[in-house]
């Protein structure tokens, strides 16, 4: 902002204020000593922040002034008027910017001559000393280096880091019991997720829980996933281990894969194979035959799924081209010699012995339209299983079945190997026996929850087309006796 210049006023006697002449060397009134220099104030100085001069000096110079003795390095100063002699190395105004127009210092008129010992009323401030003299210029000998120009050394330090602006207590009480709730969004962290699966911050869809489930359990391992086109998983397992009635341990696994044109197909596969498993874990602990208690666990796991053909939620579901609630169901029970395998429409168990000389097998038929066509003769297996209605099954759980044949079939093998069970997502990556031992890792017996992953992990490569679900199951070496398997 520009300012209009002030007016010089006469130095005065600083003793008695009395005005003074010029060239007075003792106050005509009170006989002060005018040659005495007053005590500098202990200030810090400010530099100007403006251009730097040659020599490290930043005040302006005024017309005609340039290299003019006593006016480099003068802080704030507007320039001596043309005429005015210079005031370097006068005593009791050694750079003082009052005498040069400075703000609150006495000032000295135009053309007025200034002589050594003029001195400055004691009343007016002494304005920080300026920067240094111009070098060459009278008086500047022995003086300190002057700080670089541009530089202010009153200014507080400047922290590190500034305070960021306090959160709005609404978001974070939000924030807040969204996390409680256990429901934030995987995808940006702060949204809540709605009852269809879906954030309502970003819009982004949470994986469920079934889409991707592993489970160990003693001796018996299975994985589960939704795979890489359906949008949700409809397969469902459960395992476990128990002991018969003399201690011998015993696994159990059960593989469910829901119709897909059904209505609520997950619900029906999650109740058939929890059902199914829960049957067995009760009835083999109680001396009941494992080939009778696979046939009572099918039959119960059917119970459940047309059970909920008349829930209220399949109601809301149903559409005219649906059917009711359905699934299919395979299962396996191993103990000491002894392996029991049953089975309700196209998923599948496979034996793999740990010897891999010796072939392995399959040991379920499909309850499906191509393996219909395989048994009456009308086509050979590849030719079937090649048709659009090869995987039509004709064997399911469900209310609307047509009737319910549990297949059940025991075997004693006589050599330790692997029991696979499965559904269609697995095997049609692997449908022959042999090409299921070969994706099958050699030490699967001693790490079940490891193969289990990397034969999922073959359907995926393969195109993940279907969910895929398997169990793996080690068959322990038997102590005596022959079988088939």
């Amino acid at each position: 902002m520009s300012q209009m210049p002030r007016q010089a006023a006469l130095p005065t006697c600083p003793s008695c204020a009395e005005p003074l002449d010029a060239g007075d060397r003792f106050c005509g009134a009170c006989g002060c000593d005018l040659s005495a220099v007053p005590p500098r104030p202990d200030d810090s100085p400010t530099l100007m922040m403006n251009s730097p001069e040659p020599g490290g000096t930043s005040a302006a110079k005024a017309p005609g002034a340039s290299g003019a003795p006593g006016v480099a390095g003068t802080s704030g100063a507007a320039g001596a008027a043309p005429g005015t002699p210079s005031t370097a190395g006068t005593p009791g105004v050694p750079g003082a910017p009052g005498a040069f127009g400075g703000s609150g210092g006495a000032q000295v008129s135009p053309g007025t001559p200034v002589h050594q010992g003029t001195p400055v009323h004691p009343g007016a401030p002494l304005p920080p000393p300026a920067a240094s003299a111009a070098p060459g210029a009278p008086g500047a000998a022995g003086a300190p280096a002057a700080p670089s120009a541009g530089v202010r050394f009153d200014r507080p330090a400047e922290p590190e880091e500034y305070p960021l602006q306090a959160p709005d207590p609404r978001v974070a009480a939000e924030a807040a019991a969204v996390a409680e709730s256990g429901t934030v969004c995987v995808a940006c962290r702060a949204g809540r997720v709605d009852d269809d699966g879906y954030c309502e911050n970003c819009g982004h869809a949470q994986p469920r829980e079934r889409d991707h489930m592993e489970q160990e359990s003693g001796p018996v391992a299975a994985v589960s996933d939704r795979g890489l086109r359906h949008h949700r998983n409809e397969d469902a397992f459960g395992v476990g281990h128990t002991a018969l009635p003399d201690g011998t341990p015993v696994s159990v696994a059960i593989v469910c894969d829901g119709v897909s044109s059904a209505t609520r197909p997950d619900d029906a596969s999650l109740a058939a194979s929890r059902v199914a498993s829960r049957s067995l874990l009760t009835a083999l602990p109680q001396g009941t035959h494992p080939q009778q208690a696979m046939h009572d666990a099918i039959v119960a796991a059917s119970h459940a799924v047309n059970a909920l053909a008349e829930e209220p939620a399949t109601a809301r579901e149903h559409a005219p081209h649906q059917n009711a609630p359905a699934c299919t169901l395979v299962g396996a029970v191993v103990t000491a010699g002894l392996l029991v395998v049953g089975w309700v429409g196209d998923s599948r168990v496979y034996w793999v012995p740990a010897d891999r000389g010796a072939p392995p097998a399959r040991l379920t038929e499909d309850d499906s339209w191509a393996a219909q066509m395989v048994a009456a003769g009308l086509m050979n297996e590849a030719e079937a299983y090649a048709d659009d209605r090869a995987h039509a099954i004709t064997g399911w759980l469900g209310a609307d079945a047509y009737e319910l044949e549990p297949h059940t079939a025991s075997f004693k093998p006589d050599r330790p190997g692997v029991v696979v069970v499965c559904t269609d997502g697995l095997w049609n990556y692997a449908e022959a026996a042999q090409e299921m031992a070969e994706a099958l890792p050699l030490d699967a017996a001693v790490r079940p929850l490891h193969a289990a992953r990397v034969l999922v992990g073959h359907a995926l490569d393969g195109g993940g087309h279907d969910n895929v679900t398997v169990a793996v199951l080690p068959f322990p070496a038997p102590a005596q006796g022959a079988g088939s398997a």
